[in-house]
C-alpha cells in the first residue's frame, strides 16, 4: 500500500506565502519523477513543478520565479515553496509521485488528497 499524504495549504493573502509538503510512504522501492499539479475552479488539472530523481526541475511559465519545488530523498517527501502568490494560484493542489513498489513489475502514477491553496484579500 503506497500513499501521498499533503499538508500546508491554507488562506493567504496576495504576495503572501505558503509551504506545501507532501510525504509518499508504504511499500516504496523507488520513486522517480514527483511533482505538484493543482486544478481551479473552472479549469483543467495542471501540472505545477516536477523534479526528478536526478535532480531535474519543471515549471509551470507562471510560477517561475516565485515557486519552489525540492525534495528531500531519505525521507521520500516533495515541497513546494510558494511566494508572492496571487489569486489566479488559488487552487486545489495535488501531489504526485511516480512510484515503483516492492514486489511491482511497473512504476505507477500515485496521487495525494489534494489540498485547498485559497489566495484571497
Amino acid at each position: 500500500q503506497v500513499q501521498l499524504v499533503e499538508s500546508g495549504g491554507g488562506l493567504v493573502q496576495p504576495g503572501g506565502s505558503l509551504r506545501l509538503s507532501c510525504a509518499a510512504s508504504g511499500n516504496i522501492l523507488r520513486i522517480n519523477v514527483m511533482g505538484w499539479y493543482r486544478q481551479a475552479p473552472g479549469k483543467e488539472r495542471e501540472l505545477v513543478a516536477s523534479i526528478i530523481n536526478n535532480g531535474k526541475l519543471n515549471y509551470e511559465d507562471s510560477v517561475k520565479g516565485r515557486f519552489t519545488i525540492s525534495r528531500d530523498y531519505a525521507k521520500n517527501t516533495v515541497y513546494l515553496q510558494m511566494n508572492s502568490l496571487k489569486p489566479e494560484d488559488t487552487a486545489v493542489y495535488y501531489c504526485n509521485a511516480d512510484i515503483f513498489a516492492y514486489g511491482g513489475t511497473e512504476y505507477n502514477d500515485y496521487w495525494g488528497q489534494g489540498t485547498q491553496v485559497t489566495v484571497s484579500s
